[in-house]
């Protein structure tokens, strides 16, 4: 007997993003993820913690964990990246295309 194959996660959202509705929020959360992944990769890249950012920037791992999580849509705000950026030894640049 052969059993069906479980759907992967790639196939989940082949399919959401056919909706029209889901496309657009979709579109609209890109480049909040896309940054996230950045502050996520840098930090790694330089061998810190969420901990160790948190006290560089004066704040609690909770809130690094929250801006940096790809599980909820917060929106941190040019202040706090730009401090993130700066404890990373790093600048903040932001263009529009």
């Amino acid at each position: 007997m052969q059993t069906a194959k479980r759907p992967t996660f790639a196939d989940f959202k082949k399919k959401a993003l056919q909706d029209e509705e889901v496309r657009k929020e979709y579109d609209a959360l890109k480049p909040l993820f896309a940054i996230k992944k950045q502050l996520v990769a840098a930090r790694i890249a330089k061998g810190l913690t969420q901990d160790e950012i948190a006290k560089k920037i004066g704040t609690s791992k909770s809130n690094i964990s929250r801006l940096e999580s790809f599980n909820n849509s917060y929106m941190p705000n040019l202040a706090t990246l730009m401090k993130y950026a700066e404890a990373l030894g790093m600048r903040l640049d932001i263009g529009l295309r």
